[in-house]
């Protein structure tokens, strides 16, 4: 492959890994950062947007990076509801055995965006 062509190739990867960075992807669970005590993730919620039923075995810290009110709907009934204060931690305790949530962001207008800290 020439010069010209491997060049082409790098702007266009840059290109699109900016406009990832700018606009990422509907509920995007984007990795950050992980070994044998810590894993990071940042979560991106749309306004109006959930993520599937899934569990945390482990605590973890919410750092809201946009923050908003987020809606925990239980698998078997129930809901509970975080305000997420933009620039604020917030610690989630692990979840009981077998129990499953899901995560949603009610708003009409706010995207939420949290980095998450899940203890190991």
């Amino acid at each position: 492959m020439s010069r010209a062509g491997v060049l082409f190739g790098v702007v266009a990867a840059l290109s699109l890994a900016g406009r990832v960075a700018a606009d990422p992807p509907s509920h995007a669970l984007i990795p950050m950062f992980e070994n044998q005590q810590v894993r990071v993730w940042k979560t991106v919620l749309r306004p109006g947007e959930r993520l599937g039923l899934h569990r945390h075995e482990h605590g973890r810290v919410v750092v809201a990076l946009k923050g908003g009110t987020l809606e925990i709907p239980q698998q078997d009934g129930g809901s509970r509801r975080l305000a997420l204060e933009t620039g604020k931690a917030t610690w989630l305790d692990a979840d009981p055995p077998g129990k499953l949530h899901g995560d949603f962001n009610p708003s009409a207008t706010k995207t939420l965006e949290l980095m998450v800290v899940e203890m190991r």
